[in-house]
């Protein structure tokens, strides 16, 4: 009577219905793998909740798809035909974020597949290869910075600081200059990542020492990337 409930109206004779423990099994796999992926996005990026409720729930949907084709080709092009037809509106992300939601895919297709084992140590492998390499990632030692230094129209802003910077950044760039009071003075405000968070102090002061003791501000890095 089980059986009869879980089966489609639509299958015939020739079609493997696939029990409810098998399905429930590979549901709970994907979930679990899904929840292992989103941990680590969430340990290595700054990334929204709702991303990272689509990477946990990704694998779930993927391998339900495949689950539901079962070998049947023509419901195999019909649902790539469907995929198709969706217009993803999610803000462009980096690249690993892309590459996050193609891991997550391409587990869920692989416990949809039934290869239960093969799905848990991929995804294992490819989590702990982005939590490696994250360690190299300026963001997570908070050394990526967004500096604004205000300075009096009559100083000579190219060049003034490059001394400064280069001692204290490994790398910096000029990205906006405006006005302030009336044409008075110059705000100029800087993407660097700096050499070490501890001399944080000593480099406002050697700004302080150039810029005629004005206003100077050092915060976390602005990002000007989409949000997904």
């Amino acid at each position: 009577m089980l059986e009869n409930i879980f089966k489609g109206i639509f299958d015939s004779a020739s079609i493997t219905v696939i029990p409810a423990g098998t399905f429930l099994l590979c549901v709970a796999v994907a979930l679990l793998v899904g929840l292992c992926i989103a941990f680590t996005a969430s340990r290595r990026s700054r990334v929204s909740h709702s991303f990272l409720v689509t990477l946990a729930a990704l694998p779930a949907l993927s391998c339900v798809t495949i689950m539901m084709v079962n070998g049947n080709v023509g419901a195999g092009v019909a649902t790539a035909g469907a995929f198709s037809l969706v217009r993803f509106r999610s803000a462009p992300g980096s690249a690993k974020e892309i590459a996050l939601i193609f891991l997550s895919m391409v587990s869920g297709l692989i416990v949809g597949m039934g290869y239960l084992a093969y799905a848990v140590l991929f995804t294992a492998i490819l989590c702990i290869l982005f939590l490696a390499t994250g360690i190299l990632d300026p963001d997570v030692k908070g050394l990526r910075k967004t500096l604004r230094v205000t300075v009096p129209e009559d100083l000579e802003y190219n060049g003034a600081f490059d001394g400064v910077m280069n001692l204290y950044c490994k790398k910096w760039k000029l990205e906006q200059v405006k006005t302030s009071n009336m044409g008075a003075l110059f705000k100029l405000q800087y993407a660097l990542t700096l050499r070490d968070n501890a001399k944080e102090k000593e480099f406002i002061d050697q700004l302080r020492t150039r810029n005629g003791n004005l206003e100077i501000a050092l915060a976390p890095a602005e990002t000007t990337d989409s949000e997904l």
